[in-house]
Protein backbone atom coordinates (compact mmCIF):
# COMPACT_ATOMS: atom_id res chain seq x y z
CA UNK A 1 0.00 0.00 0.00
CA UNK A 2 1.58 3.59 -1.01
CA UNK A 3 2.60 5.51 2.25
CA UNK A 4 0.21 8.23 1.65
CA UNK A 5 2.73 10.39 4.54
CA UNK A 6 5.68 10.13 2.18
CA UNK A 7 3.59 11.13 -0.77
CA UNK A 8 1.95 14.60 1.38
CA UNK A 9 5.60 15.30 1.89
CA UNK A 10 6.84 15.52 -1.72
CA UNK A 11 3.61 17.18 -2.85
CA UNK A 12 -0.10 17.83 -1.12
CA UNK A 13 -1.15 16.75 -5.09
CA UNK A 14 0.80 13.49 -5.16
CA UNK A 15 -1.49 11.29 -3.81
CA UNK A 16 -4.44 12.38 -5.90
CA UNK A 17 -1.72 12.03 -8.99
CA UNK A 18 -1.10 8.54 -7.68
CA UNK A 19 -5.05 8.07 -7.63
CA UNK A 20 -5.21 8.90 -11.03
CA UNK A 21 -2.75 6.75 -12.30
CA UNK A 22 -4.72 3.80 -10.69
CA UNK A 23 -7.65 4.93 -12.55
CA UNK A 24 -6.08 5.29 -15.75
CA UNK A 25 -5.06 1.63 -15.68
CA UNK A 26 -8.71 0.96 -14.77
CA UNK A 27 -10.06 3.13 -18.76
CA UNK A 28 -6.66 1.37 -20.17
CA UNK A 29 -7.91 -2.48 -19.30
CA UNK A 30 -11.28 -0.91 -20.70
CA UNK A 31 -9.82 0.18 -23.95
CA UNK A 32 -8.36 -3.39 -24.18
CA UNK A 33 -11.59 -4.97 -23.83
CA UNK A 34 -13.00 -2.58 -26.79
CA UNK A 35 -10.12 -3.93 -28.77
CA UNK A 36 -11.42 -7.44 -28.28
CA UNK A 37 -15.00 -6.27 -28.83
CA UNK A 38 -14.79 -6.54 -32.50
CA UNK A 39 -14.13 -10.34 -31.86
CA UNK A 40 -16.88 -11.35 -29.65
CA UNK A 41 -14.04 -13.39 -27.78
CA UNK A 42 -16.40 -13.57 -24.46
CA UNK A 43 -13.51 -15.82 -22.77
CA UNK A 44 -10.52 -13.00 -23.38
CA UNK A 45 -13.19 -10.77 -23.00
CA UNK A 46 -14.17 -11.83 -19.45
CA UNK A 47 -10.33 -12.22 -18.42
CA UNK A 48 -9.48 -9.04 -19.01
CA UNK A 49 -12.80 -7.47 -16.94
CA UNK A 50 -11.58 -9.64 -14.00
CA UNK A 51 -8.27 -7.69 -14.28
CA UNK A 52 -10.28 -4.37 -14.71
CA UNK A 53 -12.20 -5.21 -11.67
CA UNK A 54 -8.96 -6.37 -9.61
CA UNK A 55 -7.70 -2.33 -10.82
CA UNK A 56 -10.52 -1.13 -9.83
CA UNK A 57 -10.09 -2.72 -6.51
CA UNK A 58 -6.79 -1.20 -5.99
CA UNK A 59 -8.49 2.07 -6.85
CA UNK A 60 -10.42 1.89 -4.10
CA UNK A 61 -7.84 0.96 -1.61
CA UNK A 62 -5.60 3.79 -2.31
CA UNK A 63 -8.79 5.99 -2.43
CA UNK A 64 -9.47 4.88 1.04
CA UNK A 65 -6.09 5.14 2.31
CA UNK A 66 -5.46 9.14 0.81
CA UNK A 67 -9.03 9.49 2.81
CA UNK A 68 -7.61 7.48 5.96
CA UNK A 69 -4.72 9.22 6.17
CA UNK A 70 -5.67 13.18 5.16
CA UNK A 71 -3.87 14.96 7.93
CA UNK A 72 -6.25 17.26 9.79
CA UNK A 73 -3.18 19.43 10.48
CA UNK A 74 -1.92 19.43 7.03
CA UNK A 75 -1.72 22.60 5.17
CA UNK A 76 -3.63 22.46 2.15
CA UNK A 77 -3.36 24.84 -1.19
CA UNK A 78 -6.76 24.02 -1.69
CA UNK A 79 -10.36 23.58 0.36
CA UNK A 80 -10.25 20.02 1.95
CA UNK A 81 -13.56 19.34 0.48
CA UNK A 82 -12.11 20.33 -3.01
CA UNK A 83 -9.55 17.92 -2.92
CA UNK A 84 -12.30 14.77 -1.42
CA UNK A 85 -14.42 15.64 -4.32
CA UNK A 86 -11.84 15.95 -7.22
CA UNK A 87 -10.79 12.46 -5.36
CA UNK A 88 -14.33 11.22 -5.16
CA UNK A 89 -15.03 11.78 -8.99
CA UNK A 90 -11.82 10.62 -9.92
CA UNK A 91 -13.02 7.05 -8.30
CA UNK A 92 -15.93 7.49 -9.86
CA UNK A 93 -14.26 6.62 -13.00
CA UNK A 94 -12.50 3.79 -12.52
CA UNK A 95 -16.01 2.18 -11.03
CA UNK A 96 -17.65 3.41 -14.33
CA UNK A 97 -15.01 1.60 -16.52
CA UNK A 98 -15.60 -1.81 -13.97
CA UNK A 99 -19.33 -1.36 -15.09
CA UNK A 100 -18.67 -1.42 -18.58
CA UNK A 101 -16.81 -3.96 -18.59
CA UNK A 102 -19.23 -6.11 -16.44
CA UNK A 103 -22.04 -4.94 -18.26
CA UNK A 104 -20.14 -6.92 -21.88
CA UNK A 105 -19.56 -10.32 -19.79
CA UNK A 106 -23.61 -10.44 -19.47
CA UNK A 107 -23.96 -11.96 -22.38
CA UNK A 108 -22.82 -11.47 -26.30
CA UNK A 109 -23.75 -8.39 -28.04
CA UNK A 110 -26.60 -9.15 -30.56
CA UNK A 111 -24.56 -7.20 -33.19
CA UNK A 112 -27.02 -5.11 -36.16
CA UNK A 113 -25.90 -2.47 -38.45
CA UNK A 114 -22.82 -0.91 -37.37
CA UNK A 115 -23.24 -0.65 -34.21
CA UNK A 116 -20.57 -2.67 -32.54
CA UNK A 117 -18.14 -0.63 -34.77
CA UNK A 118 -19.94 2.34 -33.37
CA UNK A 119 -19.69 1.58 -29.70
CA UNK A 120 -16.03 1.18 -30.27
CA UNK A 121 -15.76 4.34 -31.82
CA UNK A 122 -18.40 6.20 -29.27
CA UNK A 123 -15.79 4.73 -26.58
CA UNK A 124 -12.69 6.36 -27.96
CA UNK A 125 -14.89 9.87 -27.79
CA UNK A 126 -15.49 9.02 -24.64
CA UNK A 127 -11.40 7.75 -23.99
CA UNK A 128 -9.98 11.03 -25.46
CA UNK A 129 -12.00 13.05 -22.59
CA UNK A 130 -10.61 11.04 -19.64
CA UNK A 131 -7.06 11.79 -21.19
CA UNK A 132 -7.52 15.48 -21.37
CA UNK A 133 -8.95 15.41 -17.70
CA UNK A 134 -5.92 13.18 -16.38
CA UNK A 135 -3.29 15.88 -18.00
CA UNK A 136 -4.86 18.10 -16.09
CA UNK A 137 -4.72 16.67 -12.81
CA UNK A 138 -1.03 15.68 -13.81
CA UNK A 139 -0.22 19.70 -14.20
CA UNK A 140 -1.65 20.51 -10.83
CA UNK A 141 1.64 20.79 -9.48
CA UNK A 142 3.17 23.33 -11.81
CA UNK A 143 0.24 25.32 -10.87
CA UNK A 144 0.86 25.34 -7.34
CA UNK A 145 4.26 26.54 -8.34
CA UNK A 146 3.01 28.98 -9.53
CA UNK A 147 0.36 29.85 -7.29
CA UNK A 148 -2.30 28.97 -9.80
CA UNK A 149 -1.80 32.04 -11.41
CA UNK A 150 0.08 33.10 -14.51
CA UNK A 151 0.69 31.28 -17.79
CA UNK A 152 0.39 27.99 -15.87
CA UNK A 153 -3.22 29.17 -14.75
CA UNK A 154 -4.83 29.96 -18.71
CA UNK A 155 -2.84 27.30 -20.04
CA UNK A 156 -5.15 24.63 -17.56
CA UNK A 157 -7.94 26.96 -18.03
CA UNK A 158 -7.63 26.34 -21.94
CA UNK A 159 -7.02 22.66 -21.18
CA UNK A 160 -10.54 22.51 -19.26
CA UNK A 161 -12.52 24.09 -22.33
CA UNK A 162 -10.81 21.58 -24.58
CA UNK A 163 -11.88 18.38 -22.16
CA UNK A 164 -15.69 20.33 -22.58
CA UNK A 165 -15.83 20.97 -26.31
CA UNK A 166 -14.74 17.11 -26.32
CA UNK A 167 -17.38 16.32 -24.29
CA UNK A 168 -19.85 18.14 -26.01
CA UNK A 169 -19.03 15.97 -29.07
CA UNK A 170 -19.13 13.12 -27.29
CA UNK A 171 -22.46 14.34 -26.07
CA UNK A 172 -23.78 14.54 -29.49
CA UNK A 173 -22.57 11.34 -30.51
CA UNK A 174 -24.35 9.39 -27.52
CA UNK A 175 -27.68 11.33 -28.98
CA UNK A 176 -27.80 9.94 -32.39
CA UNK A 177 -26.38 6.55 -31.23
CA UNK A 178 -29.51 6.67 -29.01
CA UNK A 179 -31.50 7.66 -31.97
CA UNK A 180 -30.24 4.90 -33.88
CA UNK A 181 -31.03 2.38 -31.24
CA UNK A 182 -34.57 3.28 -30.67
CA UNK A 183 -35.13 3.66 -34.70
CA UNK A 184 -33.69 0.14 -35.57
CA UNK A 185 -33.57 -1.54 -32.48
CA UNK A 186 -36.76 -3.86 -33.05
CA UNK A 187 -34.04 -5.73 -34.82
CA UNK A 188 -33.26 -7.06 -31.06
CA UNK A 189 -35.16 -8.99 -28.47
CA UNK A 190 -35.79 -7.24 -25.23
CA UNK A 191 -32.63 -8.16 -23.59
CA UNK A 192 -30.22 -7.22 -26.12
CA UNK A 193 -32.13 -3.71 -26.44
CA UNK A 194 -31.73 -3.35 -22.98
CA UNK A 195 -28.40 -3.60 -23.21
CA UNK A 196 -27.55 -1.78 -25.56
CA UNK A 197 -29.49 1.30 -24.23
CA UNK A 198 -27.09 0.59 -20.54
CA UNK A 199 -23.74 0.49 -22.73
CA UNK A 200 -24.66 3.93 -23.96
CA UNK A 201 -25.58 5.72 -21.36
CA UNK A 202 -22.17 3.94 -19.41
CA UNK A 203 -19.88 4.74 -21.73
CA UNK A 204 -21.23 8.11 -22.71
CA UNK A 205 -21.02 8.85 -18.61
CA UNK A 206 -16.70 8.24 -18.76
CA UNK A 207 -17.07 11.60 -20.52
CA UNK A 208 -19.53 13.56 -18.56
CA UNK A 209 -17.65 12.72 -15.06
CA UNK A 210 -14.07 13.18 -17.01
CA UNK A 211 -15.43 16.93 -18.04
CA UNK A 212 -16.60 17.32 -14.41
CA UNK A 213 -13.99 16.39 -13.31
CA UNK A 214 -12.12 19.63 -15.07
CA UNK A 215 -14.48 21.07 -13.84
CA UNK A 216 -13.42 20.68 -10.51
CA UNK A 217 -10.00 22.13 -11.42
CA UNK A 218 -11.13 25.29 -12.73
CA UNK A 219 -12.94 25.66 -9.85
CA UNK A 220 -9.76 26.04 -7.69
CA UNK A 221 -8.65 28.51 -10.30
CA UNK A 222 -11.48 30.98 -10.09
CA UNK A 223 -11.64 30.65 -6.11
CA UNK A 224 -8.30 31.47 -6.18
Amino acid sequence: MLNIARLFGKSPFAPLQSHMKKVALCVERLSNIFNALSKMDMEKIEKLVADLSRMEHEADLTKNDIRNHLPKSLFLPIDRAHFLEILAVQDSIADKAEDIGNLLTLRPLESFRNFTEDLVAFFRKNELVFLDAKQIIEEIDELLESSFGGIEAEKVKSMVEQTAYKEHEADKMRQLFMKQLFTHGDALSVPAFFLWMRLIEEVGAISHLSERLANRIRMILELK
